[in-house]
């Protein structure tokens, strides 16, 4: 049995996996994630409708894609996504983090404020892929109508949108300036974290019609790695920067996570842990109730989700288990980013655990 992929071409986290198993050379037949696969396949094995899905040669599921990336690192030989320096490798952990859990606010402000009426017809595409294009567009109508009802829970309206929108042309000003110098976030090889980032900046902010015009207009580099990573023309090439250097180019984007999303997690991580000593027995939720955000100095309110601090805790762990010259070095590079103490001095009561599919406390 090949390697198959659960998947759609408007899914986020879709096209993170697609992009690193075609780099990491990976056989594997991709299937539209259609109503019937749902029913037959995805739910059945998961236990609720979410993609990407990966059932390996072998017969293992897995679900979420730095799982899907971390079996692949783990059983296929070759250069590896993840730098073995100390620098690097933090720096590549905390922009996976960033891309994964953050951008995902102005991904789905672009897609669901500019491009609504062209995405129902892409929901509907991939329900009922054999359906008239006035069938797709009524269920794409349908089904859309969930997606898009997660704006205002994600901290998206009025009153921020015009912060969201400043710091995204912030943030691809940045990244148009450092794309100028590397083809990748560390050198010619990607990183986790340009798998990261893929997720939104392609299938939400690259792909979508509208949005991918203001990317090309306002950051061509941008829209050019953006290529470069979804249409891979040799696997498993490139290096990372020797010395373990993090350009200097990366310290803005990093800034700005500090800013922006540091805060906000550990909001999430206090909330966490009152919510746990509350509901000691219970399974965890999707969210743990509403949490402060500010972007370009205006506050909004977003559900706080615990599966952000999951992401967070492998950087964390890395970082913490760093030893002499190593935890040096990282200490070193985070006295560059400027408002870094945030993680470092990052507070989480009990770790977390992502097992058969489930988030839980450790």
């Amino acid at each position: 049995m090949a390697h198959t992929l659960y998947a759609a071409p408007l899914s986020l986290y879709s096209g993170k996996a697609r992009a690193y198993l075609d780099w990491k050379g990976v056989d594997y037949e991709e299937i539209l994630s259609s109503t019937d696969v749902y029913k037959r396949i995805i739910v059945p094995k998961v236990g609720r409708p979410v993609i990407p899905v990966m059932e390996t040669e072998e017969g293992e599921t897995l679900q979420d894609t730095t799982l899907i990336i971390d079996h692949y690192e783990a059983t296929i030989g070759g250069p590896s996504v993840y730098p073995e320096t100390p620098k690097q490798r933090l720096a590549a952990l905390l922009l996976e983090l960033f891309g994964d859990e953050w951008l995902v606010i102005p991904a789905m402000h672009y897609r669901w404020n500019y491009n609504e009426e062209w995405v129902y017809g892409e929901f509907g595409a991939t329900a009922a892929p054999d359906a008239s294009k006035e069938e797709q567009l009524a269920i794409g109508r349908e089904r859309g109508a969930n997606f898009k009802g997660f704006c205002p829970v994600l901290g998206i309206n009025p009153q921020t949108i015009p912060a969201i929108e400043a710091g995204y042309e912030a943030l691809l000003a940045d990244l148009d300036a450092h794309f100028s110098v590397h083809d990748y976030l560390f050198g010619s090889r990607p990183s986790i974290g340009d798998y990261g980032l893929i997720g939104p900046l392609y299938a939400h902010l690259y792909r979508d019609p509208a949005s991918g015009v203001i990317m090309k207009r306002l950051a061509p580099r941008v829209a050019a790695w953006v290529e470069r990573m979804v249409d891979v023309q040799t696997p498993l090439s490139g290096e990372f920067l020797p010395n373990d250097e993090v350009p200097e180019t990366l310290i803005p984007v990093l800034e700005r996570m500090m800013d922006e999303q540091m805060p906000f997690l550990q909001t999430t991580a206090d909330m966490l842990a009152s919510w746990s000593e509350a509901n000691p027995e219970t399974e965890l939720p999707r969210a743990v109730g509403m949490a402060e955000f500010t972007i370009e100095g205006v506050s909004g309110q977003r559900i706080a989700p615990p599966f952000s601090l999951w992401m967070l805790q492998r950087a964390l762990d890395y970082y913490r288990g760093l030893e002499g010259g190593d935890k040096s070095a990282a200490d070193e590079f985070l006295s560059t980013v400027h408002g870094a103490s945030a993680f470092r001095n990052f507070t989480m009561e009990r770790p977390l655990r992502f097992e058969n599919f489930r988030l839980s406390l450790g």
